[in-house]
């Protein structure tokens, strides 16, 4: 059962995935068709095409490798200069060859965004379009996924509700079996150190769900009296009175000094009395309407843009970790493949109500939506972004010529900056292959 509920967890994931992707490209597409231009493809996937039908002059597909998707609106890249013979088609014409690799490259874009272009399609080129419907249309596939993370954060917030806190409560939720040093809580007790030295609180026989009622007298109202009891006591006794099962149980030990920080940001260590039992930690859910979760975004938005301008250093150490040099961070970049795995850990949990799998699953996925929409509009191409920077200085640049009286400059030439969209490309290529790699290699996990 638990392999069914993950893989049912990761087809979900890739599906709901893969459905936002699919609504990021209709946000190309349907202000592209408004503002009159011609589209010829929308495809969801890369690679081979698994399925296609022909609705209109749009063909709409998937393709074999899950991977993003595109597309394909007419005149994107402006022709080059013609061959000045004065031929009335002449900005219809495109230079074959040119000298030097980055202009020979700019050249072949050109051809092949020209190949299928005639003359009826003149008044429909995408770079013949005002900047701001250039704007619209560049803009719309990443604020569909900032839509979808919206209203899927909206519907968690308004029901649910996130946890902004945890409330301490003078309830043993574990005892540790033994006693070892700061740096290392958490470890498996060796049986010799389960028999020769175990906590103050396994020795009382402490066990988990009792609650403190006193401890040497002292009645316990609270987590914080009971933690500043048991500090203040040293290695000295302690007469502890618990509730368990409705009855009250007085239990006796001594608790011994051991090197602990003071709280959970301190890293400094202090001698202070030691128990060793872990509270009862109650969640604090707080809810929120639209306002609250455009608030909450805005946080998240920052989070997201400091991530992304630390994304090539964490993405190297994601391939140091797949080489064995270093652990992989915890709070590190994964790919949906990552998310996929995620995902289904979460729906195979054995401990997760199925109210917290729901939710843990639409937050994956409005994070995945979130990430992938502010990713876009990073201002360089071939992302969305690099499209919008050169709409916004094209209508500045225009609208300046008009200010000082000077003749239009005309269209920004965007194909000038393919050089650029070539290597950001390739980047992009490098950083996704070593994260799904290193999701397969050394995934990271919940309970990481």
């Amino acid at each position: 059962m638990t392999a069914l509920y993950y893989t049912l967890g990761v087809l979900i994931f890739a599906v709901t995935i893969m459905a936002s992707i699919g609504l990021h490209e209709f946000g190309h597409l349907i202000p592209a068709k408004k503002f009159g231009g011609k589209v010829t493809q929308w495809f969801v996937g890369f690679g081979p095409t698994i399925w296609s039908k022909q609705v209109g002059e749009t063909e709409y597909g998937v393709k074999a490798i899950p991977l993003g998707g595109y597309v394909k609106i007419v005149g994107m890249l402006p022709p080059g200069k013609g061959d000045g013979t004065g031929d009335p088609d002449d900005e219809l014409r495109v230079r074959k060859s040119n000298t030097g690799m980055f202009t020979q490259l700019i050249s072949d874009a050109r051809a092949a965004e020209w190949e299928h272009i005639g003359p009826e399609d003149r008044d429909r080129l995408f770079y013949k379009r005002p900047w701001w419907q250039k704007v619209i249309v560049m803009a719309g596939g990443p604020m569909v996924n900032v839509a979808i993370a919206f209203f899927l954060f909206w519907g968690v917030f308004a029901t649910v509700g996130q946890v902004v806190d945890a409330k301490v409560e003078p309830v043993v939720a574990e005892v540790v079996p033994c006693i070892v040093p700061a740096d290392e809580d958490g470890r498996v007790c060796s049986a010799d150190e389960l028999e020769n030295n175990p906590t103050p609180a396994a020795a009382a026989g402490l066990e988990p769900g009792d609650r403190f009622v006193s401890f040497n007298g002292e009645p316990v109202t609270d987590w914080a009296t009971m933690q500043k009891a048991i500090r203040a006591n040293d290695d000295g006794k302690a007469t502890i009175v618990v509730e368990r099962d409705g009855e009250q149980l007085t239990l006796e030990t001594a608790t011994s000094v051991q090197p602990r920080p003071l709280d959970s940001e301190s890293e400094e260590l202090t001698p202070v009395g030691f128990l060793g039992v872990l509270p009862v930690l109650t969640p604090v859910y707080e809810t929120g309407g639209p306002i609250y979760t455009a608030q909450e975004m805005g946080t998240m938005t920052v989070e997201v843009v400091k991530a992304l301008g630390q994304l090539p250093v964490k993405v190297y150490g994601v391939g140091k970790a797949i080489v064995g040099l270093e652990e992989r961070d915890p709070n590190g970049p994964v790919s949906v493949v990552g998310g996929g795995r995620l995902a289904g850990e979460v729906a195979s949990h054995d401990t997760f109500p199925v109210k917290d799998k729901v939710v843990s699953l639409v937050m994956l996925i409005a994070g995945f939506n979130l990430f992938v929409g502010l990713f876009n509009f990073i201002p360089l191409l071939p992302l969305d972004g690099g499209h919008i920077a050169g709409a916004l200085y094209e209508g500045l640049r225009r609208g300046w010529a008009r200010l000082r009286g000077r003749p239009d400059p005309g269209y920004v030439d965007v194909a000038k900056l393919l050089p650029i969209a070539y290597v950001m490309g390739l980047a992009m290529l490098l950083m996704g292959v070593v994260l799904i790699i290193g999701d397969i290699v050394v995934p990271l996990h919940l309970t990481s």
